[in-house]
């Protein structure tokens, strides 16, 4: 063989060489960080946990979980939009880091500065009466409302939180006006209630489940697209014709830029951890409402939600 023929063959041998690398998908070599915005035992982080106890197996290298709680889930926000696009570095979000706090206080990022890998779960809200009190339905709380322009009022766990947005958004559907009573979480907000202090607040069923399943309280409609088995006489709002649509859902997220390739790796291989026995029997245990959605339609909810959130705390500014 001449030695052009012996070079050209060499030649050909490597481009091939150099095309099979260049074909192979994206794999991780170093850990995967998945960051929590909030503490340690909180359901962001259980969500984590449990996604990496249920995923593992299907990944080669450690997925570990990292906690930066502060400023309701914003640090934690800040700090993944900073990281380098590779893959290696995921943010749970979907709650209300991603959808309230945004629209009513300052921060260094926006929705733009991330894209999807899926959804995991999905947390309902329910608008919440006391029993006796007259407001057992949208249409008692409206007239009642009408009636009594800014007296009414409703409790939430905080300003700017996922329940206080979504008091906001209902209200303005429904153009009504209530007075906002923020509380330091869900107990003293249900106690308020049940107090007579407040004239409705609301509530995820897992914290909530013990007065409505006493008959002390009434679920009278949740903000979703569907209803809740476990409460299936609430109507949502939108059957009720009001266009409101806010859940605190938690997923993971990319920093922009993460290329094609690797975002689909994660989401296929956190997929198959979904789809897995522990994953399933974990949910199940901490009642836990999985609802998967690809990345692109995860983040298009978000965005939509956060929209919703955005024009009714401009309203209320005004």
């Amino acid at each position: 063989m001449s030695k052009f023929k012996i070079a050209l063959a060499a030649t050909t041998v490597a481009a091939a060489l150099v095309f099979t690398v260049g074909a192979q998908a994206w794999e991780p070599t170093k850990p995967i960080k998945i960051v929590v915005g909030f503490a340690p035992g909180g359901g962001a982080d259980l969500v984590a946990r449990n996604l990496v106890a249920s995923s593992q197996e299907f990944f080669p290298v450690p997925l570990v979980v990292v906690n930066k709680a502060g400023a309701s889930g914003a640090l934690a926000a800040d700090f993944v939009k900073n990281e380098k696009a590779d893959g290696l570095t995921l943010l749970v979000a979907g709650g209300s880091e991603s959808t309230a706090v945004p629209n009513f206080q300052k921060v260094t990022y926006s929705l733009d500065d991330f894209r999807g890998v899926m959804r995991l779960i999905r947390q309902r809200v329910f608008l919440i009466s006391k029993a006796g009190s007259g407001i057992n339905s949208i249409a008692d709380l409206k007239a009642k409302a009408l009636a009594n322009p800014g007296k009414l009022s409703y409790g939430s766990s905080g300003q700017g939180s996922i329940y206080h947005a979504v008091m906001l958004v209902t209200t303005r559907a429904l153009g009504i006006e209530m007075q906002h009573v923020p509380y330091k979480g869900g107990a003293p907000m249900m106690a308020a209630l049940l107090g007579g202090h407040i004239d409705i607040t609301m509530g995820a069923p897992e914290e909530t489940s013990a007065q409505l399943d006493s008959g002390q309280a009434i679920p009278i409609a949740l903000p979703s697209e569907t209803r809740y088995a476990a409460y299936k006489d609430a109507p949502t709002l939108m059957e009720l014709g009001y266009n409101v649509y806010i859940e605190n859902q938690k997923g993971l997220f990319a920093p922009a830029g993460t290329p094609d390739e690797v975002v689909q790796y994660l989401h296929d291989n956190f997929k198959k951890g979904m789809d897995s026995a522990t994953w399933k029997a974990m949910a199940g245990k901490l009642s836990m409402e999985t609802a998967y959605l690809n990345g692109d339609d995860f983040m298009a909810g978000v965005k939509s939600m956060s929209k919703a959130i955005g024009e009714a705390a401009a309203g209320l500014a005004k």
